[in-house]
């Protein structure tokens, strides 16, 4: 056989089993409404106005809710981070010693380096918009 089947033990080939076939039913399309006889009839009936989906536009409220939903789930792995790790840790920082858990610590670090990266971004969106406006205003950049 050439279909990669194996035979069966007693040597006799297998006949090819028919699928049934199926038919779709046959679809008739509603009756076209007749306009109204009389005086107020004078043209052709108006075309059937069929539905389209519009695309979906993005809004304000959709961007915001999408982004409640993800800093909820990140919310909601950082609790489980921090509970997970509840290990006490000694920390030294500028001459002051103590104990932490190591989630918290963590946290806290994350935490700073995402203030500091703020303030980077925040500084350089202020030299930017000064750029801009001394450049609306036709003054030199010094």
């Amino acid at each position: 056989m050439s279909t990669g089947q194996s035979m069966p033990a007693d040597g006799a080939e297998r006949q090819p089993q028919e699928q049934p076939r199926v038919v779709p039913p046959s679809v008739t399309p509603p009756p076209m409404a007749q306009p109204p006889k009389g005086p107020m009839s004078a043209g052709p009936a108006p075309a059937a106005v069929t539905p389209t989906a519009a695309p979906r536009r993005v809004t304000r409220a959709g961007m915001v809710w999408a982004a409640v939903v993800a800093a909820l789930v990140l919310l909601i792995l950082l609790i489980i981070f921090i509970m997970q790790n509840q290990d006490d840790v000694a920390i030294r920082y500028l001459g002051l010693e103590g104990t932490v858990p190591l989630g918290m610590a963590l946290f806290i670090a994350s935490v700073t380096g995402g203030v500091l990266v703020a303030i980077a971004g925040a500084a350089r969106i202020l030299q930017l918009r000064a750029n801009a406006h001394r450049s609306r205003l036709g003054k030199p950049r010094r």
